[in-house]
């Protein structure tokens, strides 16, 4: 397990984060690419657009901010009529790709603590249509969301920077409904690798940064309450580090 962090070293982090990912925000609004690590770690995992085989018919602005692991989408299997709730939404591409699955009689929530990154995910809601899209601010650790209020949660190489892990997933958990399920995409650690060794590959900014053990993951989902709980490994990206796909259920 890693050490524990005091809770003024976890606010330096949180606001880290959200001062990074505000000013990768602005650097798509001025029309620049955008990635939150070196290009050849971006690339090589698999990052950004590169996680999604299609993107046609998506504003070109959600896919040059799009900063995730992965496609959260594919892996949740979602289907018309449900309510999905994106964790870290970013510049949204997640959430409509979600609104599109669901439908008209569906709902896409996206979450993000940044409100510079909200404001270009509400700007492609609109530029693509997506009426069923809402956009929240707040944090993965404390959802402004009723209990059992969703049918699914994604979320795409962002809880891996979250400096409280455990309460992301008893968030989630509460906000889930009996049945409800968790498909995202993101970044873990062998368990071979010691916090010192995860701690090298980087602070808790960069897009491999923080990345928690699959251990610790597999316990956190656990401990929580979640069950089924799977977790397979996608791209390499570091020595011991790696993209994974996790899925999960509320009983």
């Amino acid at each position: 397990m890693p050490p524990a962090r005091r809770p003024d070293d976890r606010a330096q982090t949180r606001a880290a984060v959200a001062a990074r990912y505000a000013d990768l925000a602005r650097a798509a609004q001025a029309g620049q690419a955008v990635n939150d690590c070196d290009p050849g770690t971006f690339a090589a995992g698999g990052f950004g657009p590169a996680g999604y085989p299609d993107t046609d018919g998506l504003p070109d602005g959600a896919v040059r901010v799009s900063l995730g692991c992965g496609n959260p989408v594919a892996v949740a299997d979602l289907c018309p009529g449900e309510t999905v709730l994106d964790l870290g939404c970013g510049g949204g591409i997640d959430v409509l790709l979600s609104a599109r699955r669901v439908g008209p009689a569906g709902k896409a929530y996206g979450l993000d603590m940044t409100g510079e990154m909200l404001d270009l995910a509400r700007a492609h809601a609109r530029e693509a249509g997506a009426g069923n899209a809402e956009f929240l601010l707040g944090r993965i650790e404390a959802i402004p969301l009723p209990d059992c209020s969703v049918d699914v949660i994604i979320s795409n190489c962002v809880i891996n920077l979250s400096t409280d892990r455990p309460a992301v997933f008893a968030e989630s958990f509460r906000v889930l409904r009996p049945g409800g399920r968790l498909g995202v995409t993101d970044i873990l650690a062998d368990d071979r690798l010691t916090a010192a060794q995860r701690l090298g590959h980087g602070d808790q900014v960069g897009c491999i940064a923080g990345a928690p053990s699959v251990t610790e993951y597999r316990d956190g989902l656990a401990a929580a309450g979640f069950t089924a709980i799977t977790i397979t490994s996608t791209h390499l990206v570091a020595d011991g580090v790696h993209s994974a796909v996790i899925r999960a259920a509320r009983p």
